[in-house]
C-alpha cells in the first residue's frame, strides 16, 4: 500500500455531523448526482434542499462526516427505509466519498460508525441499496456482515439507461 494512502487513512476522523457541514456535503452529493448512478436523480441539490435534507437527518442523529485534516472526505446517513409505522425499525444507508479520497478506508470508517449509531438507537434492520454494477459499495457492505437478499432489474434510469437495484440487508439485533 502507498505509505500516503496508509497516513491518510489513520487520519480520518468519524464525527457526527453538523450544521456547518451542509456545504461540503452538498458538494459530495452533487458530483454524485452528476458523475455516477449512485443517486438516481439528475438534479443538483440546492442550498435550501440541502439544509432541509441534512436538518432530518441531524434531528435524528443519523447524520456522520469522516474528516481528513479538517477537510470534510466523505458523509453517511440513515433514515427511514419506509414512510409506514410497520418499517419504523429498518433504516437505510447511504455513504459517500469525496472524488479523490476513495480507497482510504473512509467509506469503511463511516459505515462502522452509522452501524453502530444505527445500533445504539435501536434499529433492528439496515437496507443498502445500492446500484447493481457499483461493485465497490456491495464489496464494502459485504465486508460489514450485509447479505444480498436481491437484484431487481430496470426500477430506475439515468444517463439514457436503465439501472438494477440491488438490495443488501445487515441485522442489527
Amino acid at each position: 500500500m502507498n505509505p500516503i494512502y496508509e497516513r491518510e487513512r489513520a487520519m480520518v476522523t468519524v464525527r457526527p455531523a453538523h450544521s456547518g457541514d451542509m456545504e461540503a456535503i452538498r458538494a459530495i452529493r452533487n458530483h454524485a448526482i452528476e458523475h455516477s448512478t449512485a443517486l438516481w436523480t439528475q438534479t443538483p441539490q440546492s442550498p435550501a434542499e440541502g439544509a432541509a435534507w441534512l436538518a432530518a437527518h441531524l434531528e435524528r442523529g443519523s447524520a456522520f462526516v469522516a474528516d481528513v485534516a479538517g477537510e470534510v472526505a466523505g458523509f453517511a446517513v440513515y433514515g427511514p427505509w419506509r414512510e409506514l409505522d410497520g418499517y419504523r425499525h429498518t433504516v437505510e444507508d447511504s455513504v459517500y466519498v469525496r472524488e479523490g479520497r476513495h480507497g482510504l478506508g473512509i467509506g469503511a470508517a463511516l459505515l462502522d460508525a452509522l452501524i453502530a449509531a444505527a445500533r445504539e438507537a435501536g434499529h433492528h434492520v439496515v437496507i443498502a441499496g445500492i446500484e447493481a454494477e457499483n461493485a465497490s459499495s456491495i464489496r464494502l457492505h459485504e465486508r460489514f456482515g450485509f447479505q444480498h437478499v436481491g437484484t431487481i432489474p430496470e426500477v430506475g434510469t439515468k444517463f439514457g439507461r436503465w439501472l438494477d437495484l440491488t438490495l443488501m440487508r445487515l441485522a442489527l439485533t
